[in-house]
């Protein structure tokens, strides 16, 4: 648990170093204005997570034939080198590649949940899986903030002290990360079931889990509205530097570890995890419709301390789901989830920043630059909906 903790919490560093400035180096590469470097921006997440989609299956499964420790020490070696390769890009083809071999390597978080399930009873993984989320939200707390900081020295900067940290964790995890996936509960690598559609159509055997993954995927689309339009909507509605946009999301990481990895212990031995599941949801839509209606910064930030509760969804799920999973398919199930999570990256980032570049280019029949969190409000509601019946039954 202490290096899986390091590994995603580093990996989080990593993701939030860069949120900051990719709105003024995607400017630097293309010489674009603010509303369509946001829709370029949407289409680099769009490409990273299709490649995820097919590959993250790919790589669960691996794990199950393999073990995990091999797997997840070629993900960090993968991502050390794709960041150093776009600190270096020079035009926006060169950042369309190192999206695309992000995505095929992307595997960290999949892994490290099969490592979870490997190790711990049912009934304990809610708790891990929340820790680490917590590490998540560390890295959120130190990544944005050293972000927005590096990024006033240049935005090309915050990408190669990235492409550090992913290469300690390689370096670290070959010295440290001990195997979890017993030789017992291995089994063969099957290409029919290392594909989106092969891992859904085995999760297939177990209702509850199918309709839990649909209601997921409804508010993971929702939800990736903030990493994907923050910075360009923090810039158009309050005129944020680097280090303001950094600082807000360090805000939003702080809450995010307090609620994973204090609050929701709690919640969970009193509620259970699918009252808990539901909470988070309540919260997100809250906090969605708060930003997309209130333009005052203090109101902002309310708001963002509502939407940390959406840190319970996750692992309240998760749990439920690999309970229902035998040994030598938690890789797969992580693998079939990461799919999900591409999924809706694939839909999301483009929608969602292609509503910010219509709400405020010069052909809007009005400004609104908030339009894709009341969307995500919207769509945080229909998962809520969805979700009753399955978590009703398990």
């Amino acid at each position: 648990m202490v290096f899986l903790f390091i590994t995603l919490l580093l990996d989080a560093i990593g993701f939030g170093v860069i949120l900051p400035v990719m709105p003024a180096l995607i400017m630097e590469v293309t010489g674009e204005s603010l509303d369509r470097a946001a829709v370029l921006g949407g289409w680099l997440m769009f490409l990273y997570a299709a490649v995820q989609f097919f590959s993250a299956p790919i790589m669960g499964n691996l794990s199950d034939r393999f073990g995990r420790r091999r797997v997840l020490l070629l993900s960090l070696l993968a991502f050390g080198l794709d960041y150093l390769l776009m600190g270096w890009a020079p035009t926006f083809s060169w950042l369309l590649l190192g999206r695309f071999i992000a995505g095929a390597a992307s595997s960290t978080w999949a892994v490290a949940n099969a490592a979870i399930a490997d190790t711990f009873a049912p009934e304990e993984r809610a708790k891990q899986f929340a820790l680490l989320g917590a590490a998540f939200g560390g890295g959120f707390i130190l990544g944005p903030v050293l972000g927005g900081l590096l990024g006033e020295l240049g935005p090309r900067i915050p990408f190669y002290a990235t492409a550090v940290l992913a290469l300690i964790n390689a370096a670290l995890g070959f010295v440290f990360l001990p195997e979890t996936l017993r030789p017992e509960n291995r089994r063969p690598f099957q290409w029919r079931r290392a594909n989106p559609l092969g891992a859904l159509a085995q999760l297939r055997r177990y209702p509850a889990v199918i309709g839990l993954i649909i209601a997921w995927f409804f508010f993971l689309v929702g939800h990736n509205a903030l990493p994907a339009t923050w910075a360009y909507y923090s810039v158009a509605q309050f005129n944020w530097s680097e280090s303001q946009i950094g600082l807000s999301l360090g805000f939003v990481g702080v809450l995010m570890m307090i609620f994973q990895a204090v609050v929701i212990r709690a919640v969970l031995d009193r509620y259970g995890g699918a009252h808990t599941a539901l909470i988070g949801l309540v919260g997100a839509a809250v906090s969605f419709f708060g930003y997309a209606l209130f333009n005052d910064p203090r109101w902002v930030y309310l708001f963002l301390a509502i939407g940390a509760m959406q840190g319970f969804i996750g692992p309240a799920v998760q749990s439920i789901m690999s309970a229902r999973v035998p040994a030598d398919a938690q890789g797969e199930l992580q693998g079939a989830l990461g799919s999900v999570l591409s999924l809706a990256t694939i839909l999301s980032p483009p929608l969602m920043t292609g509503l910010f570049g219509y709400f405020t280019g010069p052909s809007t029949p009005f400004y609104f630059p908030g339009a894709p969190f009341l969307l995500a409000g919207v769509l945080c509601v229909m998962s809520f909906a969805l979700f009753v019946g399955p978590l009703r039954r398990s």
